[in-house]
């Protein structure tokens, strides 16, 4: 179930490494409290303080792919129950940087994870809950890779895979925004950041103000 009329809403953004997705939630966030919108701001992996422990060994420690979706789907179910759900109820809206879509994309779909192992770990850890909406930042994997760099960042294990890996991901996110057409808005990415943030207003504000 989405959040109906008497919770708080939820809205993920989604996209690959590089996607501009980071300063965008700021934006929204920002625009949110502007409205008198009462707003929790999280991220995935973690959101916790357990999940971001967890989110440590995700990023750099080598594990076996159904150990990586099974530790993804533990830190979610711990940042739902210890503060997306908690929120939702207390009226207050959720913006996080990424959900379940981004394991579908990247353990399904970029490293290969059997769908029916994903539907299992949803259907276990949040039947039937969605975000009420999730903006997908849709981009080449060589423009993506090309900002990553730019960062000077040590780049994690996940922004060390190959090109090939990321149009598996970028594939994969589009795939499901076709398949939930009312909830996934695809966003173009390689767009000017101002244009980008006309657009999330324009779509917030059309659904719910």
């Amino acid at each position: 179930m989405s959040a109906d009329s008497g919770t708080g809403r939820f809205i993920t953004f989604e996209g690959i490494d590089g996607a501009g997705k980071s300063t965008q939630i700021a934006a929204l966030v920002a625009l949110l409290r502007e409205r008198g919108v009462d707003v929790d701001q999280t991220r995935e992996p973690g959101g916790t303080a357990l999940g971001e422990r967890l989110r440590e060994l995700l990023l750099h420690e080598p594990m076996h792919l159904e150990t990586e979706a099974m530790l993804m789907f533990a830190a979610r179910r711990e940042h739902l129950a210890a503060r997306i759900m908690p929120a939702l109820e207390a009226g207050r809206w959720v913006v996080s940087d990424r959900f379940s879509d981004a394991t579908y994309a990247y353990q399904v779909g970029g490293r290969g994870l059997a769908e029916s192992r994903f539907e299992a770990l949803e259907a276990w850890v949040h039947p039937g809950f969605q975000p009420d909406l999730t903006l997908v930042f849709d981009l080449p994997p060589e423009v993506a890779a090309a900002r990553v760099a730019a960062t000077g960042n040590a780049p994690d294990r996940f922004e060390r895979e190959q090109r090939a890996f990321f149009a598996r991901v970028r594939e994969a996110y589009l795939v499901r925004a076709r398949n939930d057409p009312g909830r996934i808005r695809v966003i173009a990415a390689d767009q000017p950041p101002a244009t980008i943030r006309a657009q999330i207003e324009a779509i917030v504000v059309e659904r719910w103000f």
